[in-house]
């Protein structure tokens, strides 16, 4: 029997393998970086051992100091999570050799199906090799790990050396190796995988299949079991080859077969030899504990010879700190305050919520910006589309920008919601739809007048908690692209907003306000922290009323979109080269995804200030790029 499992791993992955433990009485470790030294799985653990150090390859893709970690706290088993070792061979082996139990399949499996180019090959499907433009689009995908690192579409054959480089780049450093391969691309198909679960007795389950379709950057973001309006043949044939394919390796454990489905057939994409992100969805319609599972078979346990019956629909939404108006850019800072509602509702219908964050944790730069999974079960998936996306509307996130609000119109929008008799739900959803998904959510100038209000009453309290003198002029405040106008009054409400029009004031306190808005009533809870303002469900910005100087930039400045560290720059790049728009100049890399920095508009470098290895903050100036038209005017 195991008495004490070692994560390694860190996040959300590691705080829910130690939930499950915790109700079977079965110790944890956890394992840290020194950028997570005061995280929630680190709080959560029984014990916990460092990793020196920041950055994955010195901490927790060091699968020796992980092995020593594990001995030195006394444990006797290991669970990889996702991600960083967990499809590693030589990690297991190493695991197993230090005489501790492994919670995963064989090393035999891994290397057979975590590498996805041994995996086509053991399935007769060979990988492109001499890329002609005949083949493009083309995909390149990193051989090993998962969750779109390492993958790159290319769609112009003169890119694709260096979309190799930069991918091989992502994957080394995400997964510590750098073999990616070449595939045909499926234009607009659907992500649909299934979940495996096998013991050493020859038991194999088959627990149905998921969409995972809703992705940016090749990365998950909405997922739901069971896939809906699949035919049922082709759903047999997708269950059948995910059989066939843990059976012809011997496969032991959780895994889960992926496939994309287009025009009525299905591809197979890659055996992903681990726990998925997305494996709450399944646990939440078949009523099972996967985590419970893989330990109980790791411990040698028999699986009943059939699962349970599916029952209901569940979707998960992965809430990411990252601005999906800004190339998805990944956001950084202190959480001031989480909170999700988990009351329950209808029968057989609840909020789940797997996370590595609470209140006041700081979401840093080195690892994934993923805060949370919303999980929701239901009894059908508009019930569970509807109360989860509720749920997160509902929910305290004040801190750094999310993806909440896509979150919430993409399961609300049509395409989504009519999947069960369409077929526009796929990989391009967020293609098509991004632009009227971003689009400021609706209420928000009213939002901006309740943080303008809020902010005078918090005055008003500081002063002697009334106006001696009813100022006769507007007082003004800009948030973001809203600019608020109002005065102080002695009438009810205590101020007259002049813009925007059609707003009556019915109390104003320095957190809540409440405003009449053609005759409907609404309450806005309200806190602020600095410049940003958090208004219900909305993230608003302070606009100064007077820009410093010191913000002004000259024009063709490149900033930071993130911070991060600049990992590589165009290779002879120098100040006085042309440079033609949509050029990459430089790659930052930033929560283990690269991201490129391009020129604005075609002109002359004039000025770079990033070298590999520097470390930038939001808003640094990385070159400078003199436009034609500025080039003109200098003439």
């Amino acid at each position: 029997m195991i008495s004490t499992v070692l994560v390694a791993n860190r996040g959300e992955i590691a705080c829910r393998v130690f939930r499950t433990c915790r109700d079977l009485g079965i110790s944890t470790v956890a394992v840290y970086s020194d950028a997570d030294a005061d995280a929630l799985h680190v709080r959560e653990a029984d014990t916990a051992v460092r990793l020196p150090g920041a950055a994955p390859s010195e901490t927790y893709l060091r699968g020796d100091l992980v092995v020593k970690a594990a001995l030195a706290a006394g444990a006797d088993a290991v669970h990889p999570g996702y991600g960083f070792l967990s499809e590693n061979a030589d990690f297991a082996r190493a695991v197993t050799d230090a005489g501790l139990v492994w919670i995963g399949p064989p090393p035999e499996a891994i290397e057979a199906m975590a590498s996805k180019t041994r995996a086509k090959e053991l399935l007769g499907i060979a990988p492109l090799t001499d890329v002609t433009a005949s083949d493009l689009p083309v995909l390149v995908k990193a051989a090993a790990g998962g969750g779109g690192r390492g993958m790159r579409i290319v769609r112009e054959l003169a890119s694709l050396p260096e979309e190799l480089r930069a991918a091989s780049a992502e994957a080394a450093s995400a997964f510590g190796d750098g073999e990616v391969f070449v595939e045909p691309y499926v234009e607009n198909g659907r992500h649909v995988e299934v979940q495996l679960l096998c013991d050493t007795h020859g038991t194999v389950w088959a627990l149905g299949t998921r969409d995972c379709s809703l992705q940016r950057r090749h990365q998950k973001v909405i997922e739901e079991a069971p896939a809906p309006g699949l035919p049922a043949a082709l759903e047999a044939s997708l269950l059948d080859t995910a059989v066939r394919a843990a059976k012809a390796v011997g496969y032991v454990g959780a895994g889960t077969v992926e496939f994309l489905v287009a025009d009525g057939r299905a591809h197979f994409l890659e055996m992903n030899t681990r726990l998925q992100v997305e494996h709450p969805v399944t646990e939440e319609v078949y009523g099972v504990d996967l985590v419970a599972l893989q330990l109980a078979v790791a411990e040698g346990g028999e699986l009943p010879p059939e699962p349970p019956a599916p029952r209901g629909h569940a979707i998960e939404a992965r809430l990411y700190a990252e601005d999906p108006a800004r190339e998805w850019a990944p956001q950084t800072g202190l959480l001031h305050r989480f909170e999700v509602p988990r009351e329950g509702g209808a029968v057989l219908s609840r909020v789940r919520v797997d996370t590595g964050y609470v209140s006041g944790d700081g979401v840093g730069v080195h690892y994934d910006p993923m805060l949370a999974k919303i999980v929701v079960h239901a009894p059908t998936r508009a019930e569970a589309a509807r109360k989860l996306a509720h749920a997160l509307e509902r929910t305290r996130i004040h801190g750094p920008a999310t993806n909440r609000a896509l979150l919430v119109a993409s399961l609300r929008h049509p395409d989504y919601l009519s999947a069960e008799t369409s077929d526009k739900l796929d990989t391009g959803f967020y293609e098509r739809n991004l632009t009227a998904l971003t689009a400021p959510p609706d209420g928000e100038e009213y939002a901006a007048v309740a943080a303008a209000l809020a902010e005078a009453a918090t005055n008003t309290s500081r002063f002697g908690g009334s106006w001696r003198n009813v100022p006769s002029q507007d007082q003004t405040r800009t948030y973001g692209e809203h600019e608020v106008r109002y005065r102080p009054t002695r009438t009810a409400g205590g101020y007259e907003v002049t813009a925007p029009e059609g707003v009556r004031v019915v109390s104003a306190a320095p957190d809540r306000v409440r405003l009449e808005v053609a005759g409907v009533v609404r309450d806005f809870e309200v806190a602020r922290y600095g410049e940003t303002v958090h208004v219900g469900p909305h993230r608003l910005t302070v606009r100064p009323r007077f820009p410093d100087p010191a913000d002004q930039r000259e024009p063709g400045s490149l900033l930071a979109p993130m911070p991060g560290t600049v990992v590589r720059v165009a290779d002879g790049l120098a100040v006085g080269d042309r440079v033609d728009a949509g050029q990459p100049l430089l790659w930052l890399e930033a929560m283990k995804m690269e991201h490129r920095v391009t020129a604005p508009a075609s002109g002359t470098l004039t000025a770079l200030h990033a070298a590999p290895g520097r470390q930038v903050e939001v808003g640094a100036l990385l070159a400078v790029v003199q436009t034609e038209a500025q080039e003109d005017k200098t003439v």
